[in-house]
């Protein structure tokens, strides 16, 4: 029987990344998970904002809400994870030989690769492209982007676990740590990270909620920070990151490339 991949996100509220990631991979994989918790990780209450639209397969679409509270005292960190072993837990209708592929919303795997999919190690890395602001805004500082994680399900025991130790500088150590797993498998050419394609008040909300605190100060999170950075094609934090645009070729992905109109707000022209 061959084995079905489960593309596995924890969500917030870009609805608009998930309609491009649907479209993208609904012919390549077999089910999108999609975990939203009504808090966000600093703990305070938000409201639900995953929206199934008419044109997604209801079928294809499995929606989990996580409605407790997060406990007093937890880290944004620990809430992250909690959220992640959440998603984990209500995967237990998934086969044990089955893929479990784990990715932010805006790290998109390459549909090639999915076709035929085999996994030699028991982790797999994608290796992605990194653009910011727009979707033809590169950038190489961050490029390759380790992306999407993916393992069978038998071999998934943490999904925090794989997004924070499964990474290819453990391939570097030369002796057995049982906090650096080494048997991976690298994909290279094997994806995109389409980060911050937000206005610049979703961008400054995303600071103030997300588990890099040390970004939610004013001097980031400002929406006129957050303008200029956007307008100058430079890094929001002051990391020396400049970006720089290219054509929108046949690198990027078909659906995205024939919908320009559709995306082309976050489209860089000449």
């Amino acid at each position: 029987m061959k084995s079905k991949i489960f593309d596995c996100i924890t969500f917030f509220d870009n609805n608009f990344m998930f309609n491009l990631r649907y479209n993208i991979l609904k012919d390549y994989i077999d089910y999108f998970v999609v975990c939203e918790s009504m808090y966000d990780h600093r703990g305070n209450p938000k409201k639900k904002n995953f929206f199934l639209s008419e044109e997604y397969n209801n079928e294809k679409v499995k929606y989990f809400i996580l409605e407790k509270p997060f406990p007093k005292h937890t880290s944004i960190w620990e809430n992250q994870a909690i959220q992640r072993e959440f998603l984990l837990k209500s995967l237990s209708f998934v086969d044990s030989e089955d893929y479990i592929f784990f990715s932010d919303p805006d790290e998109i795997p390459r549909p090639e690769v999915l076709t035929n999919f085999s996994l030699k190690k028991k982790y797999g890395i994608f290796m992605q492209k990194c653009f910011n602001y727009k979707f033809n805004l590169f950038n190489i500082h961050e490029s390759p982007w380790e992306g999407t994680r993916v393992c069978k399900k038998k071999n998934l025991k943490s999904l925090d676990f794989m997004r924070q130790k499964v990474k290819s500088k453990n391939l570097n150590y030369s002796f057995f740590r049982i906090d650096k797993e080494k048997n991976i498998e690298i994909f290279n050419d094997a994806g995109w990270h389409f980060n911050n394609m937000l206005s610049p008040q979703e961008i400054s909300l995303k600071l103030k909620t997300f588990a890099h605190s040390e970004f939610a100060e004013e001097r980031y999170s400002s929406i006129a920070n957050i303008e200029s950075k956007i307008n100058n094609k430079v890094d929001l934090f002051g990391r020396g990151h400049n970006y720089k645009r290219i054509e929108l070729d046949n690198t990027f992905p078909e659906y995205l490339r024939k919908n320009y109109e559709k995306y082309k707000k976050f489209n860089l022209g000449i």
